[in-house]
């Protein structure tokens, strides 16, 4: 009787504990996210399939972009310098502003369609989206933290461990993890809705005026500033005349060739008129200055590009076409779209 009575509670135990172990369902992981790309729009460079977005990995790296503890003495944020309503640039400042009021030697570039940009900052310093935040956080006139500091301070908050695990699974916090968030944020920052999108979609049309400066712009503008993306990504001399109180040689920081001397990256021109200062110093706060320098304002240099060498005459009234084309390049989706807003970061 006692062998039957063993035998029997050794058999309810096995089936309870294959039950059991049947009802285990595997923790739920991170909630794919779809990034949606414009048809009419070529192949991001970014490669989505290495660094997957996730619901929480945006959300995360959302966070991560308006947190002022990223910087050194905590006081500056991504989203301090750039703005949203202004395209992600910095609409009041000429030059990037740091911690300490220290101010770069660089205007702060817009942030949309980074998914289709081989290379960052305006002298292609950076080469991959996953790196670039390192420049800004790092930089002693930008957020000024140290990154192993900073990795420390994320692994020791709670609210960041608990969304770490939620975005990348249980784990140390590390800088990879860290970057591929901020990345995942930054893949949804991309602008396609503006009104050239909807003619170029047949949901639109244009003004007269703005007819007329799509021709001026296609006829004097679109070599180096490449539809749909509105640039080429390529580095170029404008003719800028040389600004001694920075001493900015351009790429040829990066190259050490003479041959890109003064050289910088050519910019998109979508959401251009939301986003002044214009040029990599910011010289310019209205556009139609930077109509002028084009037309009248060319400086000859030994690296100054073949296109813009004789200039490019703009009369006064093809500026103001020019101009009315420019303003359907603002897309009020992406400027006002709430996932990308600040948020509140309480604590």
């Amino acid at each position: 009787m006692k062998r039957y009575v063993v035998y029997t509670c050794f058999v309810m135990a096995l089936i309870w504990a294959c039950r059991k172990s049947g009802d285990n369902k595997p923790p739920a992981g991170p909630t794919p996210y779809t990034v949606t790309l414009p048809a009419h729009f070529p192949q991001p460079v970014y490669d989505l399939t290495q660094n997957p977005p996730t619901v929480e990995g945006i959300a995360l790296g959302r966070r991560l972009f308006y947190d002022p503890r990223l910087s050194r003495d905590s006081t500056i944020s991504c989203g301090f310098c750039h703005q949203q309503f202004a395209a992600f640039a910095h609409f009041d400042h000429a030059l990037s502003h740091g911690i300490d009021n220290r101010n770069g030697f660089r205007s702060v570039p817009s942030l949309f369609n980074l998914l289709w940009q081989k290379d960052f900052m305006w002298d292609g310093g950076v080469n991959h989206l996953d790196i670039q935040p390192l420049t800004p956080i790092t930089d002693a006139n930008e957020m000024g933290e140290d990154l192993g500091r900073l990795i420390a301070r994320l692994n020791a908050d709670k609210k960041y461990r608990s969304m770490f695990d939620g975005a990348f699974g249980p784990g140390e916090i590390n800088s990879q993890k860290l970057f591929r968030a901020l990345s995942q944020f930054m893949a949804t920052m991309n602008s396609f809705n503006s009104k050239y999108d909807s003619v170029l979609t047949h949901k639109a049309q244009f003004t007269p005026d703005e007819q007329a400066g799509y021709a001026i712009f296609q006829a004097k503008c679109a070599s180096c500033h490449k539809e749909p993306l509105f640039t080429d990504g390529s580095f170029r001399n404008n003719g800028l005349p040389y600004n001694e109180f920075l001493n900015d040689a351009g790429r040829m920081r990066i190259t050490n060739s003479t041959g890109d001397y003064l050289k910088f990256r050519v910019p998109s021109l979508r959401n251009i008129i939301k986003s002044p200062p214009y040029m990599h110093d910011g010289r310019f706060y209205d556009i139609y200055d930077v109509f002028e320098h084009y037309s009248s304002g060319i400086e000859q240099t030994p690296t100054i590009d073949p296109i813009v060498k004789n200039g490019i005459p703009l009369s006064q009234e093809e500026q103001r076409q020019l101009y009315f084309f420019l303003t359907t390049l603002t897309d009020y989706t992406f400027i006002n779209n709430k996932s990308l807003s600040e948020i509140l970061i309480d604590n």
